[in-house]
């Protein structure tokens, strides 16, 4: 079994609070040809250390970290990600995490409005993923924390080398392990990028 677990990209995609909305024009007859114009963190997309100027631009990212096994927590009906509440879970010897709450729900009932009530990770989850050796995070808010964060839970997890991958929907996919296949655009010199997003069970 395949899930894509990417949101599909169109102008009516709901965009982070300031960023860029995403436009698009047709152009052609017979052969079409369009231009998208988009941010670099538009929908299911990748953060690299540079979002933060912590370093590494997402087409430096290390491949490895984007494919491989990963498991899928289902933290549903939580309203904050805390170590206690990943503590209930075994993230122990694990390289990519996904975590599936109620933002997932959202995504299948609206994606064109934001919710300032999305589910995020507190700075004690941080902490406990980066002691448990995770190197690629995925969440299914359009950010890694609440809205209210003031950035700390990004910088703990992109200076240690943390993949973060934002704007996941994983309504359908049961809690498991499964293979992931997350391919960033290669924009050079990019703080993130769009990507598509595949589990494979």
């Amino acid at each position: 079994m395949i899930y894509d677990v990417s949101l599909p990209l169109s102008p009516a995609l709901v965009a982070w609070p300031g960023d860029p909305r995403i436009e698009r024009e047709s152009f052609g007859d017979e052969v079409k040809i369009s231009r998208w114009c988009l941010g670099s963190h538009a929908g299911t997309h990748v953060d690299a250390p540079a979002h933060f100027s912590l370093g590494a631009t997402v087409d430096q990212l290390d491949p490895a970290a984007l494919i491989g096994p990963c498991r899928v927590l289902d933290l549903s009906d939580v309203p904050l990600v805390t170590a206690k509440v990943l503590e209930d879970h075994d993230v122990s010897d694990l390289s990519r995490v996904l975590l599936r709450t109620d933002n997932s729900r959202h995504w299948d009932k609206d994606s064109t409005t934001f919710d300032p009530n999305f589910v995020g990770l507190d700075e004690t989850a941080a902490w406990l993923l980066l002691e448990s050796g995770v190197k690629l995070l995925g969440v299914d808010g359009l950010s890694v924390e609440p809205e209210e964060g003031d950035g700390r839970v990004h910088e703990l997890l992109l200076h240690a080398g943390v993949v973060i991958v934002e704007g996941l929907n994983l309504s359908a996919v049961p809690a498991g392990d499964y293979e992931l296949i997350c391919a960033p655009l290669r924009l050079e010199g990019a703080d993130g990028a769009p990507a598509r997003v595949f589990l494979v069970s």
